[in-house]
């Protein structure tokens, strides 16, 4: 079973930065497609952006511009680089695994096994 790990949140003013990063146990990414979701309160859980096996990326209209989702080279962790963060961004925010068709324009939970446990961003006005 492949275990995810999140971290990187933190409380950030509006128009800061923050950088996620997510490892897997023992093993690489590089059969995967691999995600980060958000749900903040009250909301439903929203696909924020994915990395293909082919290296294709994906985001939510929300964040194109603002976030960049990336692996290293080694594949074993994967980071979301978030900047001209706004108070609409606040969440918890989860790393995922799955297998879907690479260039999907549309996140779905269902695409992805293997979920971490979260790591809370919050950002203030």
């Amino acid at each position: 079973r492949l275990q995810l790990v999140e971290s990187g949140g933190g409380s950030v003013q509006a128009g800061g930065s923050l950088r996620l990063s997510c490892v897997g146990a023992g093993v690489t990414f590089s059969k995967y497609s691999m995600a980060w979701f958000r749900q903040a309160p009250g909301k439903e859980r929203e696909g924020v952006a994915v990395i293909d096996t082919d290296g294709s990326t994906t985001y939510a209209d929300s964040v194109k511009g603002r976030f960049t989702i990336s692996q290293d080279n080694a594949k074993i962790t994967l980071s979301l680089i978030m900047n001209s963060l706004k108070p609409e961004d606040t969440a918890m925010y989860y790393c995922a695994a799955g297998s879907r068709v690479p260039g999907n324009p549309i996140m779905m939970e269902v695409d992805f096994a293997y979920w971490g446990q979260g790591t809370q961003v919050t950002v203030s006005s």
